[in-house]
């Protein structure tokens, strides 16, 4: 929507700029950006006033950009320099070339819009002007800036600042500098000392409350931003932010105001939504949420992310919320939303023929409809796997997204595995995973296995924290007991496989190497694991730590420097992890060149487990998921048996569908019969059949 504008913008069409930016304004009069795209149609006009003000309500809908206060600076800037000199300033220039604040204020302009090649040559015949003057190092400071080289901006501006102390111009130029940088006190003072000049300016007030909300100072930011709200040409997004602010100082029933001045401009304004809901949740006023969204239902029931909200504050499918999804219905019949609702209540109570009955409605509405025609192919897989492969590969053929397309091949595989189809299901299983081995994580190298004898088990000290680190291979369904131990209220610790992963040495691929190369002293490695844990959440109490990786070359640290651990340890029978971890994947994302290469490598790794088993190298529980892995209670009992306590499970505990049953590698003999003959020597070792 905002293409026309830019375009007419980079031709210099003025006339077409300002059309189409007031069109975008008229449509959607709270969209920050079209007031913002206005502002630089009238300045390409020559309405700086009218710009000025444009930039000021696209703050108030968005006080927390900083862009927009640095755009607000150039716009002001064409007015305050340019009142009385703009139309002369070509003329003065050629009169008398040495007007030395014409090119000062030139080359601002061209900064403001962005030609930063001409403002840099303007620059220059400045500087030839007025070597060293404080305005010229504004302008070199300001390109700096806007080029990227933050070290060189602040460097200039810090000295023009030390020459002019009192240039509101290059004090304003400098506090962005500072921010930057990351220098936010230094921002803050520099905008203050603005502010104390111009304390009837908004703009800066919300600045200066951005800065403080950057530096955690919430309730100040809170009561700063209140002073601007309270003004009448406070825009929705201050009195938003206001609430936000209120939020994260603590204050919610100061948010709770002015996030009603805010749903009463835009209902359905998803910020706003979520921190009201936000506001009701920490004053435990269901009563008043339900109120607040039925008067605003009344007027706007065409908008469905009142509905949603609506709907979140009712228990899910119990009568009130088939309640307010059946008005939903109502208010807006056909809507996906409002469908995909009802949907998943039928779902969860059972009823899934009816829920599969309101994914063809959906299709029909809305073709192509991605969730619905999964409801449906997975309905089908169930019911008709020959029908569903059929219309999954028709809905592979039609979808454009690549990412689509490979969900869809995913399905494909276990639509094949259900219709009895096992040499189709491994090979497309098998395609997907070859296809991305560039994406995901080498397999750890297994260390040979040692018979040399092992260091000693030290003893446990008295008051030591226990740790249970829990772990297993790809297949074994380890996350089975990730589940039970978050729903059991233990604090496992789940960052291994996060975005921000510890960096202690039960992480890194290369600890194994390193312990056997005595590179790595097996005492300073339990000593970096502990020091990571505080970081992590586990300052007191026991550990709860699920490993990414595991080797028995760590013995070497945790028997002597580690006694109080346990390991609990998920397995099945290795042909079935093959399967599984071929069919589904893994919870650590490893490669999975082929079958065979995934069958060697799991050997070597279970077999490493046995010996552990069987020699009892360290304390542990090895469990066999084969036939407990959906059985809630008898998961429940094998933590309860590890932790040597009594657990109990929540009353809604869901784990999940099943996959595939126990002993169903038996069926993939054909396609993958080399790969279990790999395997057939740890099975046994196990104790599962070979056959």
């Amino acid at each position: 929507m905002y293409e026309p504008i830019l375009d007419a913008l980079r031709r210099g069409a003025t006339a077409e700029a300002l059309s189409a930016a007031e069109q975008a304004v008229a449509a959607d009069p709270q969209d920050a950006a079209a007031h913002r795209l206005h502002a630089a149609a009238l300045r390409l006009g020559g309405d700086r006033e009218g710009a000025v003000a444009a930039i000021d309500r696209a703050i108030g809908l968005n006080p927390e950009d900083a862009q927009l206060h640095l755009e607000r600076a150039g716009a002001l800037l064409d007015g305050r320099q340019l009142d009385e000199a703009q139309a002369a300033l070509a003329t003065a220039i050629g009169l008398d070339p040495n007007q030395f604040p014409a090119y000062i204020v030139k080359a601002h302009l061209a900064i403001a819009r962005g030609d930063l090649d001409e403002a840099e040559r303007l620059g220059r015949t400045a500087a030839r002007i007025a070597p060293g003057h404080p305005q010229v190092a504004a302008v070199e400071g300001s390109l700096a800036l806007r080029r990227g080289d933050n070290d060189r901006a602040l460097a200039v501006l810090s000295q023009a600042a030390s020459l002019a102390p009192e240039d509101a111009q290059i004090i304003h130029a400098l506090a962005f500098a500072y921010l930057a940088k990351g220098h936010l006190a230094f921002a803050e003072q520099a905008f203050l000392t603005l502010a104390e000049r111009q304390p009837e300016q908004p703009t800066l007030q919300l600045m200066i409350a951005d800065l403080m909300r950057r530096q955690q100072r919430f309730g100040e930011a809170a009561d700063r931003v209140a002073a601007v709200a309270q003004r009448e040409d406070a825009g929705f997004g201050v009195q938003r932010w206001l609430g936000e602010l209120e939020l994260d100082a603590g204050r919610p029933e100061r948010a709770l105001p002015a996030l009603r001045s805010a749903l009463a401009v835009i209902p359905d304004d998803p910020r706003t939504l979520n921190a009201i809901m936000e506001a009701w949740r920490r004053l435990d006023d269901v009563d008043d949420a339900r109120r607040t969204l039925e008067s605003a239902l009344a007027t706007h029931a065409d908008l469905p992310n009142l509905w949603r909200a609506r709907l979140a504050l009712e228990p899910f499918a119990e009568a009130g919320a088939i309640e307010v999804i059946e008005r939903w219905q109502n208010a807006m019949p056909g809507h996906l939303g409002a469908l995909e609702a009802r949907a998943a209540v039928h779902d969860y109570l059972g009823e899934h023929a009816q829920a599969e009955a309101i994914a063809h409605r959906i299709v029909e509405l809305h073709p192509g409809d991605v969730r619905a025609e999964m409801r449906i192919v997975q309905g089908l897989a169930e019911t008709d796997p020959d029908a569903a492969a059929e219309r999954i590969e028709r809905l592979i053929s039609l979808s454009p997204d690549p990412l689509v397309k490979r969900e869809l091949r995913q399905l494909l595989g276990r639509a094949f595995d259900l219709a009895g189809q096992p040499e189709a299901a491994a090979a497309t299983w098998a395609e997907l995973h070859a296809e991305v081995i560039d994406q995901r994580l080498p397999r750890n190298a297994i260390s040979r296995r040692n018979a040399a004898e092992w260091p000693a088990m030290a003893p446990i000290a008295d008051g030591a924290q226990g740790v249970l680190l829990l772990w297993g291979a790809p297949g074994s369904r380890v996350e089975r007991f990730a589940q039970m131990l978050t729903a059991v209220g233990a604090p496992l610790l789940v960052d291994r496989y996060g975005e921000q992963p510890p960096t202690d040495p039960l992480q890194r691929y290369g600890t194994v190497e390193e312990l056997l190369a005595g590179s790595l002293d097996p005492a300073f490695l339990v000593k970096m694991y502990r020091a990571a844990l505080p970081a992590r959440g586990a300052a007191e109490g026991p550990v709860f730590d699920w490993l990414l990786w595991w080797d028995n070359a760590l013995l070497r640290a945790l028997r002597p420097y580690l006694p109080e651990a346990m390991m609990l340890i998920a397995v099945r029978d290795p042909r079935d992890m093959l399967l599984d971890w071929l069919a589904f994947g893994s919870t650590t994302p490893y490669a999975l060149e082929t079958p065979e290469a995934g069958a060697r490598w799991l050997a070597q790794t279970l077999d490493q487990i046995v010996d552990l088993h069987e020699g009892n190298l360290f304390p542990h529980n090895l469990v066999k998921l084969d036939e407990i892995v959906d059985d809630p209670g008898a998961l429940a009992q094998a933590v309860a048996d590890t932790l040597r306590i009594q657990v109990s499970l929540p009353n809604d505990l869901s784990l999940g569908g099943a996959r595939l049953a126990p002993g169903r590698w038996r069926e993939y003999t054909g396609p993958l019969g080399e790969a279990f003959a790999l395997l057939k020597p740890v099975a046994r070792r196990l104790g599962y059949s070979e056959n």
